[in-house]
C-alpha cells in the first residue's frame, strides 16, 4: 500500500487559491474507489477537520494537531507527525517545505511567491518565513517541484534556479458549469464580473476606475470619443474577492465611485458561496481578470465554461491557455487601457461569438480529472 501525505490546512476554512486546488484534488480522489487497493492518503490539518462529505472516504486517514499557531503546526509539529508515519511521499501544496522534514516531497511552487517575498510592504515576520521556508528552501530541497503551467515552469526555473528535470507540470482544472435556472439569476441583469483574491497585481483598483470612466454620466469624468454602450439597464461591476491591498482600499473606493456615479454601479463582496458564484458567472457579460503576474488563473476558464468571454492582461500565460480567444488589455495596464478592452469586450459581437465557439476545445484540456490523473502519475513515479 502506497502511503501519501497531503498537507491540508488550506481547506479548513473558506477555500480560495491553494485551498480550492486541494479541495478538488481530494474530492476527485474520493470519487475513484479503485484507488483504495493502491493508496492511503494521510491528510494533515492544523486546527480542525472540515465538514466535507468526501473526507469520510476510507482512502483518507485524517490527522489534526489542534493548535492555533500556523508556525508551530507547519514548521515543528507537522514534520514530527510526518516522520512518525513513515510515508512514501508528502505533497506540500502551500509553496513551503519545513527544514525539519525528512523524506520524499512534492512541493507546489509558483513565481508568485518569489514576487511576494520582494513586496516592499510585506511585514517582516512574513518576509522572514517566506525567505527561510518558502521558495528557495523548497526549490533547493524538495524531491519534485510541481508547477501549474508551462509558462510557470519557465519562470520558476529561472527565478529559483531549478533544473527542468526536477519540475513537473500539472495544469489546473475547472468543474463543469452548474445549471442555473431563470429564478436563480442575480437580481441585476447587466453586469461585468471580477472574481479572485484582489492582490494589487490583479488590478482591481484600476478596473474599478476604468468602470467609472466607462459609465460616468459626467462629461468631465468620462473619456471623450468613446461610443455609448448599448441601451438597457445601467451596467454594473460586481467584484468578488478578499481585499489584499495593504492597507485595504476596495470597499471605500467602491463607495466613492458609487457616490460620484450617483448609483450603485459597483457591488463589492469579499466572498460568495459556490452556488452564488455559479449564478454570477452565468449572468455576466464579461469576466475581468487583468493580472500582470499569474501562474495560471482559474476565473477566466470558469467564466468561459458559462459562455462568458474574459478580459485579461497581455501576458504569456493567457496565450498558452486561450491563444487569441480573449480580450487583451494592452500595456501599460492603466484604467484607460482596461476601459478600452472592456468596451471592446462588450460591443465586439464577432469576437465574442468566436470566443464562445472556442470554449469546448479549450476547456477539455483543463479538468480536475486530468489534474488528478497527472498527480497520481507523479507520485507513482517516485515509488
Amino acid at each position: 500500500m502506497y502511503k501519501i501525505g497531503i498537507e491540508c490546512e488550506s481547506i479548513e476554512a473558506e477555500t480560495w487559491g491553494v485551498g480550492r486546488i486541494v479541495n478538488k484534488l481530494l474530492e476527485n480522489i474520493a470519487s475513484r474507489p479503485e484507488l483504495t487497493n493502491e493508496f492511503r492518503f494521510f491528510l494533515y490539518f492544523k486546527s480542525r477537520i472540515p465538514d466535507l462529505p468526501y473526507l469520510d472516504n476510507p482512502i483518507f486517514i485524517k490527522r489534526v494537531t489542534g493548535v492555533a499557531s500556523f508556525s508551530l503546526y507547519y514548521y515543528l509539529l507537522l514534520p514530527f507527525k510526518l516522520w512518525r508515519e513513515k510515508l512514501d511521499m508528502v505533497f506540500f501544496p502551500n509553496y513551503m517545505l519545513s527544514p525539519l522534514f525528512c523524506g520524499k516531497s512534492l512541493v507546489m511552487l509558483t513565481e508568485d511567491i518569489y514576487h511576494e517575498i520582494r513586496r516592499p510592504d510585506l511585514p517582516l515576520r512574513y518576509k522572514l518565513a517566506y525567505e527561510i521556508f518558502a521558495g528557495w528552501w523548497a526549490a533547493g530541497h524538495a524531491t519534485k517541484i510541481m508547477v501549474i503551467s508551462e509558462t510557470s515552469k519557465k519562470e520558476v526555473a529561472k527565478l529559483f534556479k531549478i533544473d527542468f528535470e526536477r519540475i513537473v507540470v500539472n495544469t489546473l482544472g475547472i468543474s463543469p458549469p452548474k445549471i442555473v435556472t431563470e429564478n436563480q439569476q442575480p437580481e441585476t441583469s447587466n453586469y461585468i464580473l471580477y472574481v479572485g483574491q484582489a492582490f494589487p497585481r490583479r488590478h482591481l483598483r484600476e478596473t474599478m476606475l476604468a468602470f467609472e470612466q466607462l459609465t460616468s454620466p459626467n462629461p468631465d469624468t468620462a473619456r471623450p470619443g468613446l461610443a455609448y454602450l448599448p441601451q438597457g439597464p445601467a451596467l454594473q461591476l460586481i467584484a468578488v474577492g478578499k481585499d489584499k491591498y495593504n492597507p485595504p482600499i476596495l470597499k471605500k473606493l467602491a463607495e466613492d465611485i458609487n457616490r460620484r456615479l450617483g448609483r450603485e454601479g459597483i457591488i463589492y463582496k469579499e466572498y460568495v458561496s459556490e452556488e452564488d458564484l455559479a449564478r454570477l458567472y452565468a449572468g455576466a457579460k464579461l469576466l475581468i481578470y487583468v493580472s500582470s503576474k499569474e501562474a495560471f488563473g482559474l476565473p477566466p476558464l470558469e467564466a468561459l465554461a458559462y459562455g462568458v468571454p474574459a478580459v485579461v492582461a497581455d501576458e504569456p500565460i493567457n496565450y498558452e491557455i486561450y491563444e487569441s480567444n480573449v480580450f487583451v488589455v494592452r500595456q501599460p495596464i492603466t484604467p484607460e487601457t482596461i476601459e478600452e478592452a472592456i468596451k471592446d469586450g462588450l460591443t465586439n459581437e464577432i469576437r465574442r461569438q468566436k470566443i464562445k465557439e472556442s470554449a469546448e476545445r479549450i476547456l477539455e484540456k483543463y479538468t480536475w480529472q486530468k489534474h488528478t490523473d497527472r498527480f497520481l502519475q507523479i507520485v507513482r513515479s517516485q515509488k
